[in-house]
């Protein structure tokens, strides 16, 4: 398929390859010079204890870092996860080169190395790498089982391909049900498809999925499915907001977030070539896409009514979306805006490189997520300081705690010997550290704690809840962090000595 005035050229597929090698190795090196973002290190802390699943997520991320050795680099817990990215991007232009040839491929490529979600999204140690990589190899393998009869061998050989595919992907982050569900509306919305539906190669993938899925299944039950509770209040069954302005504003940000993941210009033909594959010209393979796109769309739209849906949650629909831009016929006139808008989202992805590596923008730091993962280095210094000179002085065990659990993991994260650092969450939401042993499990009385707390005007509402149960509470030292030599925020020290036992009620009131 040959876009107007362009021609032909047997190295498109190896030009493809050498774009996403180059697109990997630019992920690699901004990787290795980023601070450890707080989620990162919540990760880590995972995988230095590994389970069947989590609170938050399932398992694949923590198994990914650990899988490079517990590193205690940016790098080395980030290399894994951009490996995965690696593998997402070479499966989408692998789908494109199915379905449209060699120059499709290298469309595909290029739009997946250019565009934000790229850039942002398969850079970090997050659940979006390993999540977009199955639903990357998912896909692919479905176009190959449809490549095949019905009832052949090479057909069930795919679906059952597409089963590893989906159980990697349910085992990464639980919204990859939204593709077994598009999937499934897909072959039963066209005649051609639905014959797939009388051979076993999509029920043998089903079955196969949930056997991947079952030790996260047996870990929930474990745990009062605790963790299935919180990512549907967390994203669908949320409390609504009862006024349109809020509503309005939440889809709002929904649809910014759509387009920052690609580019406004992108976005409009991403959307396009999704409705365009709905059409009864599209191949069985486009229709699969268009309604992978479109429902992963609408679904995190409708969560969008509920609570604020976050940037990341959609981003698996644009791997099918950009191998139907990438495979589908446009005119001259379209194809020269494709082309700036794959462009502009170049040029948006190296303004995020860049600000990530020196700040070129004035972005409040309360803004900037880099900033906030800058300067834990120093408050760890300073946390290990405290910690060794109360036990000195004392001649009792000395833990350290921070109020929050993505403060807690930075800490423990670059404590020089990687010191267990507990999360208090007396006001916060429920978070894994609730369900590992805390201060009063692994504490004896007498002990001291340095507790980690923001900087407040009035005494801290953590510090006050726990100087009752403590001989003596006083002020440590107060740390700024600090980004490019500029204060972007600063945390205090409290030194808690001789815990008396007992322990505040859970959740704190502010106001008790």
């Amino acid at each position: 398929m040959v876009l107007p005035g362009e021609t032909e050229n047997r190295n498109y597929w190896r030009i493809a390859v050498a774009v996403l090698v180059g697109a990997a190795l630019l992920r690699l090196a901004v990787a290795a010079t980023l601070p450890r973002f707080p989620d990162e290190a919540y990760y880590w802390m995972w995988s230095s204890r590994l389970a069947g699943g989590y609170f938050d997520h399932p398992p694949v991320i923590a198994l990914l870092i650990r899988a490079g050795g517990w590193p205690t680099t940016p790098l080395g817990v980030r290399f894994m996860p951009v490996l995965a990215g690696f593998v997402a991007t070479l499966a989408t232009a692998s789908i494109a080169r199915r379905v449209g040839g060699d120059r499709a491929a290298l469309r595909a490529a290029v739009l997946i190395a250019c565009i934000p979600l790229a850039a942002a999204g398969l850079i970090l140690a997050t659940p979006d790498a390993p999540l977009i990589a199955a639903t990357s190899l998912g896909l692919y393998a479905i176009v190959r089982a449809l490549e095949h009869p019905p009832r052949s061998q090479g057909s069930l050989a795919w679906w059952i391909g597409a089963g590893l595919a989906l159980g990697l992907a349910l085992c990464s982050k639980y919204t990859s049900v939204v593709l077994a569900a598009a999937v499934c509306i897909a072959l039963v919305t066209r005649a051609d498809l639905r014959a797939r539906l009388r051979e076993p190669g999509p029920y043998v993938a089903t079955v196969l999925a949930a056997v991947i899925f079952l030790p996260v299944l047996l870990w929930n039950f474990r745990h009062g499915w605790v963790s299935f509770y919180f990512q549907l209040r967390h994203g669908i069954t949320g409390p609504k907001s009862s006024t349109v302005a809020a509503v309005l504003s939440r889809e709002g940000d929904y649809l910014g977030a759509l387009m920052g993941l690609a580019s406004p210009v992108l976005f409009v033909f991403f959307a396009a070539a999704s409705v365009r594959g709905l059409s009864r010209h599209a191949t069985g393979a486009q229709r699969v896409f268009a309604v992978v796109a479109l429902f992963t769309v609408a679904f995190f739209g409708y969560s969008a009514l509920h609570r604020r849906a976050e940037a990341n949650w959609p981003g698996p629909a644009y791997v099918p979306a950009i191998v139907l831009l990438a495979t589908l016929p446009w005119s001259v006139r379209a194809t020269r805006w494709i082309r700036g808008g794959t462009v502009l989202a170049g040029a948006i992805s190296l303004v995020i490189y860049a600000q990530a590596v020196a700040p070129i923008l004035p972005i409040r730091p309360d803004r900037d997520p880099v900033a906030q993962a800058e300067g834990w280095d120093v408050v760890a210094a300073a946390v290990g300081r405290a910690r060794d000179s109360l036990a000195a002085e004392t001649r009792v065990t000395t833990w350290a705690a921070a109020d929050r659990y993505q403060d807690a993991a930075l800490l423990a994260f670059h404590d020089a010997h990687h010191r267990e650092t507990f999360s208090l969450n007396l006001a916060g939401r429920r978070n894994q550290y609730d369900l590992w042993p805390g201060f009063m499990n692994l504490a004896t009385l007498g002990e001291n704690l340095v507790l980690v707390v923001d900087n407040t005007t009035e005494l801290h509402y953590t510090v006050a809840a726990l100087t009752p149960y403590f001989r003596t509470v006083r002020q440590g030292e107060l740390v700024t962090l600090r980004r490019e030599g500029d204060a972007v925020g600063d945390r205090q020290l409290w030194l808690l000595e001789g815990w008396k036992g007992g322990w505040p009620p859970r959740p704190y009131r502010r106001s008790a």
